[in-house]
């Protein structure tokens, strides 16, 4: 038997996506998975990450881009570009944040995330939502109209093992959810370093699960760095 190619090869593209999405219209949904890698290095750097299918192949990879005095000031405040690339090293999702305070009190001060697929083409949103002690986001399209709710657990973190943060359609029903999953006490409680793992209906569109991958970069910024 063939061993498995632990790196996803590209195919020749489906009509009517944006290039390179195409991977995510392969994942077996229940199963598939975002491995988020982000070493401490004695200071703050800049985030480094995999993400593969469920069987385990790297389909992409993504690499924050910040300068040292940002990092260092502002801490998982700051604002960022994230560039997800493929195995062949092209650029495929662009995901931005501005800076902006991060207080629950301060409802001026709500975060946001622009998702771009191919870079300059703009396909959704994620906008935090004001709540004293959960986490809402909204997922827009990129005519900057709502699409879907995603709410985490009690001021976005929990003494459980695994956080679950409910992606929901605007009626309140639930069609997923993206995980925060335990990686070791070590590395909890010396690292960065997350994992997570997406669950998304398969006939989503592709273009809300490349959005639903950038709340997975705001999520991790938010609740899981600052307990490092």
């Amino acid at each position: 038997m063939q061993p498995m190619n632990m790196y996803m090869v590209p195919n020749q593209g489906i009509p009517g996506f944006p290039p390179g999405l195409e991977y995510l219209t392969q994942v077996i949904i229940e199963k598939s998975s975002v491995w988020f890698h982000a070493a401490l290095a004695g200071f703050e750097s800049n985030n480094k990450y995999e993400i593969r299918n469920s069987m385990g192949q790297n389909v992409f990879y993504a690499v924050e881009e910040n300068d040292c005095l940002t990092r260092q000031c502002c801490g998982p405040l700051r604002s960022f570009t994230i560039r997800i690339l493929d195995n062949f090293g092209q650029e495929i999702i662009t995901v931005s944040r501005p800076l902006k305070c991060m207080s629950c009190f301060f409802p001026c001060c709500l975060q946001e995330l622009e998702i771009q697929a191919p870079p300059g083409n703009t396909v959704g949103y994620v906008l935090q939502q004001w709540h004293p002690f959960l986490p809402k986001f909204t997922i827009e399209n990129e005519r900057r109209e709502p699409v879907l709710k995603l709410q985490g657990p009690f001021c976005g973190w929990s003494c459980l093992p695994d956080v679950d943060f409910e992606i929901l359609t605007m009626d309140e029903v639930s069609i997923g959810k993206i995980s925060k999953q335990w990686t070791g006490l070590l590395r909890e409680a010396f690292t960065d370093s997350d994992n997570f793992g997406i669950q998304f209906p398969m006939d989503l569109d592709v273009r809300m699960k490349a959005v639903m991958i950038g709340a997975c970069f705001l999520i991790d910024f938010m609740f899981f760095e600052t307990n490092n």
